[in-house]
Formats: C-alpha cells, structure tokens, sequence
C-alpha cells in the first residue's frame, strides 16, 4: 500500500475548506491544532490558506478517558488558546482520526474554555476505524488498515507518512 503524499493533501483540504466555510457563512475562524501532528498540519494548511490567523494547540493528555491507563506522556505540554473559545466559529486539525478518543478529549478540554459557535473538524487522515460517531467535516484521505499497520506523521517541515508494520 502506498500512502498518499501529505503536500497534495494539505493542497486539496485547504480547497475544501474553504468551500466548507463559505458554505456555512464563516468569515473568521479560528483554527487549533491537536498536539503534536494536528499543530503540524494546522501550521501547513494555514500557509496553504495564506492565513496569518493564530494558531491555537491542544494537548488533550489530561483529558483523555485512558489517561488512568496509559499514564502522562513525558512530552505533555500546557495547551496554549491566544483568542476567546466562547461564541468563535472553530477549525479543529488533527492528524489521524482513529477511534475518535483524541478529538473526544478536544472537544471536552474546548468547552472548558467556553462554548464555541461551532466546531470543523479537519483530518489529514480517517482511518475509518470509529469507535466513538465523530467524523471529519473535511478529509485529506480515507484508508483502511490492517489490525497490524499504523501510520505514523512526521515533520513539521516536511511532512512526511510512514506504513508501520506492528506485526515484524
């Protein structure tokens, strides 16, 4: 299987976003990105966007329903809001959307910032796996896995998808 090129994707969401908010009637909204890959590709698509919006980045770690489980990741950062949540039409970036835990996490940490207006999510890739009913309003790419494969994300710059076999 060969994986789509991140670049082409950023291209195409940037497109479809664009639609997606005129559609709706939003001028002016504001984007955050899930950290560390959904800041990375919320950071390509603001420049695919020619956007000078602030960028707002979420670490979901303590809002996560397996933190109990999986303990605190050494590389937990403060999530870093630089507008008002309350009223603002949001543009939510991930990376992957998996099983949908991760954008759960967001939404709830969101609300404790106060109740936006509405909520876009954005995903460079679904891999169509939900166990929660969250899709993306606007997708890089759909795939479907093996149990034993992972996509991984790296950059910022580039950005780069890698097929991981867990089963070697």
């Amino acid at each position: 299987m060969s994986l789509p090129n991140p670049a082409e994707l950023i291209t195409q969401m940037a497109t479809r976003l664009t639609a997606h908010l005129k559609h709706r009637g939003i001028s002016e909204p504001r984007f955050i990105g899930i950290r560390t890959g959904g800041v990375w590709v919320a950071q390509a698509l603001l420049t695919e966007l020619g956007s000078e919006s602030p960028l707002g980045t979420l670490d979901v770690s303590f809002y996560r329903d397996d933190f109990s489980q999986n303990g605190l990741h050494p590389q937990v950062q403060p999530s870093a809001l630089p507008f008002e949540v309350e009223g603002q039409h949001l543009v939510l970036i991930d990376d992957v959307l998996m099983s949908g835990r991760t954008i759960r996490a967001a939404l709830n940490e969101l609300f404790d910032y106060g109740r936006p207006a509405s909520v876009t999510l954005v995903c460079l890739l679904d891999l169509d796996a939900g166990e929660l009913p969250i899709s993306p309003d606007v997708v890089g790419a759909t795939l479907s896995l093996a149990a034993h494969q992972r996509v991984k994300l790296s950059g910022p710059t580039p950005l780069e998808l890698e097929l991981q076999d867990l089963a070697l």
